[in-house]
């Protein structure tokens, strides 16, 4: 018997030894203890990096260890994540992108990661997008803009921050629902496709926020917006779905982990992200950088992503838009 009791005792601490070197146990209670790496999903200095940067700042202050955060813009944002899916899922090693890279880019373009490979943290913004013309232009709502483009085939011209963005979806879904026959030009960045637009190479932009000042300043006209509500700070511009169109942006930021990162860690990383969502100074960061705040916590997130992956997959077929891969072989 005093045999067998001190066997029992060896299972003991011998389970208790491999727990303590398993790197996927964790309580949560003791993370974290050093400080958390960030790589960011685009170039330093635009409002997506900063309104991540301010997030964190705030987050860390609650969590008791500084988050280190660095940029790899590489691929559309592809280069961060592919960096982040391999590296060991312990809750120090994150990275910041768009749900675009999670569920978009990967049904274009052969990318070394699937939406799969990571556990979202949270969403806590959605950066604004829509379609807009010169303020000089004769088209005054987006109907107008349409039946112009549907009257006059091959004579509307739009530009976008690249093939397959979402700007790019929202102009193709209109034209496959109207027959419509324009032309798509693809830039590296919405700066340049609005200096195209201002300068009269193209007809309309179709893309991100950096239009706003532009609108603001009577240079420019929004014809309509692509997320799911109309945005504050235009809130007499429907969007493309109260207009008839049944497109709904899928660009929310995003925090997430390497697949296989424990929940415990993940449940405090949630918590303190979403306590930081109340501070005054992120709040009134987010209203300047013009990114409307919205939230879904881990769970609620990972089924956004899932239903918005399928949901774009049909798009697809209907759109018959093909790979990048496909179109160059």
């Amino acid at each position: 018997m005093k045999r067998v009791g001190c066997e029992i005792k060896k299972m003991i601490f011998l389970s208790g030894f491999l727990l303590i070197l398993n790197p996927g146990f964790s309580s949560g209670q003791d993370y974290p203890k050093r400080p958390i790496s960030l790589l960011q999903s685009v170039a330093p200095g635009g409002t997506r990096d900063m309104a991540t940067r301010v997030l964190a700042g705030k987050a860390e202050k609650i969590l008791g260890q500084p988050f280190v955060l660095s940029n790899n813009g590489g691929g559309a944002g592809t280069v961060a994540l592919s960096i982040v899916a391999k590296e060991k899922p312990d809750g120090y090693r994150l990275v910041g992108c768009s749900s675009v890279n999670l569920i978009q880019i990967p049904q274009f373009r052969t990318v070394p990661y699937k939406h799969g490979d990571f556990v979202p943290i949270l969403h806590f913004g959605a950066p604004q997008t829509g379609t807009v013309v010169r303020a000089d232009s004769p088209w005054k709502t987006l109907k107008e803009f349409v039946e112009y483009a549907k009257k006059n085939p091959g004579k509307i011209s739009y530009s976008t921050v690249g093939v397959n963005s979402s700007g790019h979806l929202a102009l193709e879904y209109i034209a496959r629902t109207e027959g419509i026959q324009w032309t798509h030009v693809p830039y590296t960045g919405g700066v340049p496709a609005i200096t195209a637009l201002l300068g009269g190479h193209v007809q309309a932009e179709s893309g991100t926020s950096e239009w706003i000042p532009h609108i603001k300043q009577g240079t420019l006209r929004l014809l309509g917006t692509h997320g799911e509500r109309r945005m504050k700070v235009f809130p007499d511009i429907p969007t493309f779905k109260e207009q008839g169109y049944d497109f709904v942006s899928e660009v929310l930021q995003i925090i997430a982990a390497p697949k296989g990162t424990p929940p415990p860690i993940i449940k405090r990383l949630e918590e303190a992200f979403r306590k930081a969502m109340d501070d005054p100074e992120f709040i009134q960061a987010m209203e300047r950088f013009e990114i409307e705040i919205t939230y879904r916590n881990s769970e609620d997130t990972r089924k956004y992503l899932e239903t918005a992956y399928e949901r774009l997959r049909r798009m697809i077929i209907d759109l018959k838009l093909s790979k990048e891969d496909e179109r160059k072989s």
